[in-house]
């Protein structure tokens, strides 16, 4: 890379990161900070926590099932540890924002996480007809969505993998659960996976939905990949991710003109170039206002991505290699056009002792859940079906859904 690109990779990080440090800290928590007293107007990055909650509510306007909302103390740290939160120079407690729909008696219990760059708002399609079945409770990760927002200290890719895993498990102490359904949504089905690998005594069945984190880079390296890294472009995107330039930043860079970047996503990527269920008019401008609000809020979970995956979103520690240690009975369900490649969890599948179901939902891609929310719920309900159903025989896959 010639010295004037390195010079202004490093300036636009230098600029996102003098943006972001302008920003007071926000918690998302009882007794939390707020960033300004000024009217968000006249601030350059117009978000809050309150914004965040407040967009939550907006967009949660639009399922029916009556649900609570609630911000779950999972303390300043693991316990026995030396550190909170990874270094963080606060000992206040933290706080996983959470969202649990009512349901009928005895129903099992669905947890869901969210992916990267999203928020627990992202299953607002599937909330209904889930809870027609589950006990249905979705979170925003620690340093996600209306979560806490800890300073992100973590230095490995050990020490990223238990800040998501243990604040989870924090979680889940504190709302006392236990034999839970587990689904995750790509960088949150990593998580999952690798949670129900430290801790299967409480994962009754995980579904996987376009997991990120399969293979590594050994096995994806494409001619293709390794020309192009050679290339100015991608040695400067590659600084880029090793310098942890998220697409947060960006937004955040913006300022006052960051919501309309974030509309236009939004309008694109899930109207006009959806593979299947068009959002609504409604639906797409309640969703792009929370997503502006939860992508630029402080940045805290978002910065793991360089430790998690290297650049091309390979897998620093696969799955893959974890395959042979899998307990928990799984299904992966995949988009037909999901970018992510289900051949991952075919080879994975090879290796392990347990249940593994493969599905493949038509007109469907990496959001899948919000593409074609039918064939997705299907597929959620005949994975699950031995807790849904135990007494029928109801192994016949619905229609429309490919077994791989």
């Amino acid at each position: 890379m010639s010295i004037g690109l390195r010079r202004w990779s490093n300036s636009l990080v230098k600029m996102a990161e003098q943006i972001n440090s302008s920003a007071a800290d926000t918690t998302g928590a009882t007794g939390a900070k707020r960033w300004s007293f000024w009217p968000s107007v006249l601030r350059w990055i117009p978000t809050s926590t309150d914004h965040i909650i407040a967009a939550e509510k907006r967009l949660l306007s639009l399922v029916r099932t009556p649900y609570t909302q609630e911000q779950v103390n999972i303390g300043s740290g693991p316990p026995g540890s030396k550190v909170r939160w990874f270094r963080s120079v606060s000992n206040e407690p933290r706080f996983i924002n959470t969202v649990t729909f009512d349901s009928k008696e005895g129903s099992p219990t669905l947890v869901m996480v969210h992916g990267y760059g999203a928020s627990q708002g992202f299953f607002f399609r599937n909330f209904d007809a889930l809870a027609n079945h589950f006990k249905v409770i979705a979170i925003d990760q620690l340093g996600w969505g209306g979560s806490s927002r800890p300073d992100f200290t973590c230095r490995s890719t050990e020490e990223t993998e238990e800040w998501f895993i243990d604040s989870f498990e924090e979680w889940r102490k504190a709302k006392n659960l236990s034999n839970f359904i587990l689904l995750g949504h790509s960088f949150g089905g990593y998580i999952a996976a690798k949670y129900a690998l430290k801790h299967p005594e409480h994962v009754q069945q995980l579904i996987l939905v376009g997991p990120a984190g399969f293979t590594s880079e050994t096995e994806h390296m494409s001619e293709r990949l390794t020309q192009f890294r050679a290339t100015w472009k991608g040695a400067f995107l590659n600084h880029l991710w090793e310098s942890n330039f998220t697409p947060m930043k960006l937004i955040r860079g913006l300022g006052p003109w960051g919501p309309n970047l974030v509309r236009r996503y939004t309008n694109a990527r899930f109207t006009a170039y959806s593979n299947g269920d068009d959002l609504s008019d409604e639906e797409s401008r309640l969703l792009s206002d929370y997503v502006y609000h939860t992508l630029a809020a402080k940045p805290s979970g978002e910065l793991c991505l360089k430790y998690i995956f290297s650049f091309g979103a390979f897998a620093k520690s696969p799955l893959l290699y974890r395959a042979p240690d899998w307990k928990v009975p799984t299904a992966f369900i995949y988009g037909h056009q999901d970018w992510m490649n289900y051949q991952g969890a075919q080879q994975a599948r090879k290796n392990m002792k347990v249940l593994c179901e493969i599905i493949r939902v038509p007109q469907g891609g990496h959001f899948v859940f919000m593409e074609n929310t039918s064939a997705f719920h299907s597929a959620v309900l005949y994975a699950c079906r031995r807790f849904i159903s135990p007494q029928k025989n109801n192994d016949s896959l619905p229609e429309g859904l490919v077994s791989v």
